[in-house]
């Protein structure tokens, strides 16, 4: 079996948040989408991270170009649009540039806020998902694992998470700014996950208590509003919500909006003319963007406060520049993992080529053994053994030791040395698994002495 690690996604990198928004997965929705990826023929193990800024898969294949056609179909039936349309925005690195992708973004590189704590915590659910739902196997488990540790490595080596810098804090930053002096202003959140939390001791920071609004984790908003000195209102109250707050800040995982034009416009009559400030930090929208329109209202979304995040990263590029190098490390490591993997089934065909010389020379001379005690036989085949063994130890050795970029051409020397000609190549190989053992080519019989 043949395989590549590749990768697909979009980010806030490659485009907006519009198209963003219909590729983003819930949390429940993660499941049955790698199960839909690995039914494909030629996708042997998925995992998907879905975030606010982006939508990455990293596929374990069999045909990359099959795949990465079968794969952009899915996705762009998701997003409804032509697949040719989604080609344009979508990054798609293989092998090790597809290792380096994951690492990059577990460490917070690729962050829209570089150095951002939340994303080595998505990182890691992704693919306790994909674990859970048995979409991972040998190559995406090693991955991840070296992942989380760059990740962790880069974090506990740099500084570049010191400060507050994530989306929640910019947001809370943004609204500070537009706000001004209003003395206690009413700040309601809507929802009650990750990055809700994250705003609330944001604005706790601050010194601002926060109305929580949610329905579906109405016990973790109040655990939230118990912990930030907030309240906790239903979702049904979210109009009268409305009216009288200065500041609403929008994060779920809903699909489909929360806060209509058309609702909001019955809303600002009831304000008599007092703005409202509407920050939308969620993917897909919870704020229909056409209520942006409406007389005294203030909204922002992601792609608002991406461009404020450039005034907030630039403490932090000189720990960026540390980062890249513990990610290049990491990539090192992980590049002669998988070297290793391309020469083993090499070395299994030379382990099973030895094995067979011992066996045939044995089987040769047992007419000579036949007044030799079993102690005798099981003596000589032990010497057999072990010189086979150690012939053979030190080519074991090199070949262990090669680097990817070079194994090809020894790979070729050694089977052409010994006869391996069932040994498959490396490029043949699939890093993910060992592999099946090569034929071992038939010894010729030589005439008794």
């Amino acid at each position: 079996m043949t395989a590549e690690l590749i990768t697909l996604g979009i980010s806030h990198k490659t485009a907006p948040v519009q198209l963003r928004e219909r590729l983003a997965l819930t949390q429940s929705a993660v499941t049955g989408f790698l199960r839909e990826v690995v039914a494909q023929p030629e996708v042997h193990e998925a995992v998907v991270i879905s975030t606010c800024n982006r939508t990455e898969l990293t596929l374990v294949v069999g045909d990359p170009v099959a795949s990465e056609s079968a794969v952009l179909g899915l996705l762009a039936e998701r997003a409804h649009v032509r697949p040719t349309e989604l080609a344009e925005r979508i990054y798609s690195p293989r092998n090790c540039d597809a290792a380096r992708q994951l690492f990059r973004v577990s460490a917070g590189l690729e962050s829209m806020i570089v150095g951002e704590a939340e994303i080595q915590g998505q990182v890691k659910r992704a693919y306790e998902i994909a674990l859970a739902a048995g979409t991972t196997g040998p190559l995406t488990n090693r991955l991840f694992t070296a992942a989380l540790k760059t990740g962790k490595r880069v974090r506990s080596e740099t500084a570049i998470g010191l400060g507050r810098a994530s989306i929640s804090w910019v947001a809370v930053e943004l609204a500070r700014d537009v706000l001004g002096d209003t003395p206690d202003p009413s700040v309601v959140i809507i929802g009650a996950g990750e990055t809700s939390e994250l705003t609330a001791r944001a604005l706790a920071a601050h010194g601002v208590n926060t109305i929580f609004v949610a329905n579906r984790h109405a016990d973790r908003a109040r655990s939230l509003a118990e912990r930030f000195g907030g309240q906790v209102v239903a979702l049904d109250d979210l109009p009268d919500q409305l009216e009288r707050a200065d500041v609403v800040v929008a994060s779920t995982a809903s699909p489909h909006p929360i806060v209509g034009r058309e609702e909001l416009e019955h809303v600002m009559r009831a304000r008599t003319g007092r703005p409202l400030l509407l920050v939308d930090i969620a993917v897909p929208r919870d704020i229909d963007p056409a209520c942006g329109d409406l007389p005294g209202v203030t909204l922002f979304d992601m792609d608002d406060l991406q461009a404020r995040v450039a005034h907030t990263v630039s403490v932090r590029e000189t720990e960026a520049l540390r980062a890249e190098g513990i990610v290049e490390e990491e990539i090192k490591r992980f590049a002669e993992w998988l070297g290793t993997l391309s020469v083993q089934p090499t070395i299994r065909a030379l382990r099973e080529y030895g094995d067979a010389i011992v066996e045939q020379v044995l089987a040769e001379n047992a007419a000579r053994w036949e007044l030799a005690s079993e102690r005798d036989v099981a003596r000589a085949e032990a010497i057999a053994r072990s010189v086979m063994n150690r012939l053979l130890h030190e080519p074991t050795l090199r070949l262990r030791t090669m680097g990817e970029g070079r194994s090809h051409g020894r790979l070729q020397i050694m089977r052409e040395l010994f006869g391996l000609e069932g040994a498959p190549d490396a490029d043949d190989q699939a890093p993910a698994a060992e592999g099946e053992l090569a034929d071992v080519r038939p010894l010729p019989r030589r005439a008794a002495q």
